[in-house]
């Protein structure tokens, strides 16, 4: 049986780099697909992975786990990381103008196929607390209070962020339902 987070947490606050990389290889995979979810770009996924980790490994002696683990400060760690790499491109901070571009094998690899670049893309238009709501609940597979935990809201909270960004992707993709739905009778 693995170590519980706490366990861990202290053990990384003491120095204890073996249960630094054990809390990373707990967390780190979801990290990663919240932020690359988010970002649409791998590689800038990493790199919020990455400073998500120095945090927890700077203020490991700062936090105290809850009963449900490490997993919710982390995964809201990354999340806003990602949510403030998202403001800058949008409000066209210099400094992101590299992040804008990305290699075209690269764009193949995330978007596997047509339809899931376009649900991508409508995804990317939802406002943000939306996004990070469908994220975690439909693509990480958290349940409703993990999500409410990670987004620091009540599980109402969520439910009606999911409402209102499932009505806008729908809107947003209504030209394209017949192809999101699977083929009846055939």
């Amino acid at each position: 049986m693995s170590e519980h987070d706490a366990i861990l947490l202290a053990r990384t606050s003491a120095g204890d780099e073996v249960a630094f990389r054990t809390l990373a290889g707990r967390h780190g995979g979801r990290v990663i697909a919240i932020a690359r979810r988010l970002l649409g770009d791998a590689h800038e996924a990493e790199d919020v992975a990455q400073e998500a980790l120095v945090r927890l490994w700077q203020r490991s002696g700062e936090l105290h786990v809850p009963d449900g683990g490490l997993g919710a400060w982390l995964y809201r760690v990354a999340a806003n990381l990602s949510l403030d790499r998202l403001r800058r491109r949008r409000d066209g901070d210099p400094s992101a103008l590299e992040q804008l571009t990305v290699p075209a094998g690269q764009q193949r690899e995330m978007a596997e196929t047509e339809l899931a670049r376009r649900v991508n893309h409508a995804l990317e238009e939802v406002p943000e607390r939306q996004r990070l709501a469908l994220v975690l609940f439909h693509y990480e597979g958290m349940s409703m209070k993990e999500t409410a935990e990670v987004m620091e809201t009540t599980p109402d909270a969520i439910e009606s962020l999911l409402g209102r960004g499932r009505r806008q992707l729908k809107a947003q993709l209504s030209d394209e339902w017949r192809q999101l739905l699977p083929e009846i009778g055939t």
